[in-house]
């Protein structure tokens, strides 16, 4: 049995943040130590909410409880997500510290959340710049969207180039993978939204059909990194990762459409995440 440690958001309602990566990685067969950064009603996206940010110390104290359960030397990697602001953050990355000391195996899966093209930024004062300076560097893995992309490096995305470009000025940065979890750029097939993985080895490129989802369904990007995860995890291998992260997204997209709503139907879903055949991965470099 393999363990991973999430540490980020929560709602009760709908799917972002821990509850949009926790179940799939269940479901796909890992054991996870669910920490939450906030606890809100339901996802900001709804324009209200209620709930709270979690202070650093408790993320700290909630660590510490696991710790002194003598298993962090047994978790296999970290991800974590929004964190609310800086201080929390440091505590997030000082969780990761001492889980690669009980473990100097593990691998710290960072998904910066930052904001989204149309958007901007929609995190506290200070996030940006801590993900820039502290969190990617730490990590092995960092999934971005476009948006998040071109912040961490300044190159503005609008064709391929430029995205294999970021992918590696990112990596040069520290992460071993970089994924863009959401790449719009000229020339990419009509009607697909594609994803981008640079590594040490390459990079490559997978495309899935886009489907009608107005609005678009927050917490797409939690799950994304927590599929890739999951699967990078079980094979060591990044483009058969991105492959079934690809496939898995796909597949709760297609339910979302289905049953008309704007929360992700990870439940509908859920047999899919393992079944549905990968999508067919192409090497850029």
């Amino acid at each position: 049995m393999r363990n991973v440690l999430s540490i980020q958001s929560h709602v009760a309602y709908g799917h972002v943040g821990n509850a949009a990566a926790v179940f799939p990685l269940q479901r796909l067969g890992f054991e996870v130590w669910a920490v939450h950064t906030v606890q809100f009603s339901n996802h900001t996206g709804y324009g209200a909410w209620t709930g709270q940010v979690f202070a650093p110390e408790h993320i700290a104290a909630i660590v510490d409880g696991i710790d002194a359960r003598g298993v962090l030397g047994s978790c296999d990697a970290v991800l974590s997500g929004y964190m609310g602001d800086a201080a929390l953050g440091r505590a997030v990355v000082d969780s990761v510290a001492r889980v690669r000391a009980a473990n100097p195996r593990a691998v710290y899966c960072c998904d910066p959340v930052m904001g989204d093209v149309g958007r901007g930024f929609f995190v506290r004062p200070g996030i940006p710049e801590f993900m820039r300076d502290v969190a990617v560097p730490a990590a092995d893995i960092v999934t971005p969207n476009q948006f998040e992309l071109e912040y961490l490096t300044g190159i503005t995305v609008r064709r391929i180039e430029d995205a294999v470009a970021a992918g590696a000025k990112l990596r040069a940065t520290g992460p071993r993978f970089v994924l863009l979890t959401s790449l719009t750029r000229e020339g990419a097939p009509d009607g697909s939204i594609e994803m981008l993985l640079d590594g040490p080895d390459g990079t490559w490129l997978v495309a899935t059909p886009r489907l009608p989802l107005d609005p678009a369904p927050n917490g797409a990007g939690d799950c994304v990194a927590a599929l890739f995860l999951a699967r990078f995890l079980e094979t060591g291998d990044g483009p058969a990762a991105l492959a079934a992260a690809a496939s898995g997204i796909h597949a709760v997209f297609d339910e979302t459409a289905k049953a008309g709503t704007r929360e992700l139907q990870l439940i509908a879903a859920q047999d899919r995440l393992r079944t549905d055949a990968g999508f067919a991965v192409a090497k850029m470099r």
